[in-house]
């Protein structure tokens, strides 16, 4: 797959694993698709990656924690 805003490329083997980190520098939603012909509804394979700065991920990090504790309370 392939978004092309933010120079990221990364090819997928069944039955391998493969990974990548990158650092977002920008909030925003950025788009991309399968990039190699790869069979049956090989363009019907969107991509959306959000970014968000840290703070608001840490503030949902916490909130989301704090709600799966008091599902435990209860």
């Amino acid at each position: 797959w392939t978004v092309p805003a933010l120079g990221v490329k990364v090819d997928g083997t069944p039955g391998r694993l493969n990974q990548i980190n990158f650092l977002m520098n920008r909030p925003g939603l950025f788009y991309g698709q399968c990039s190699e012909i790869c069979g049956a509804n090989h363009s019907f394979m969107p991509i959306v990656i959000e970014s968000i700065p840290v703070n608001y991920f840490i503030k949902w990090i916490t909130n989301s924690v704090n709600s799966s504790l008091d599902d435990w309370k209860q």
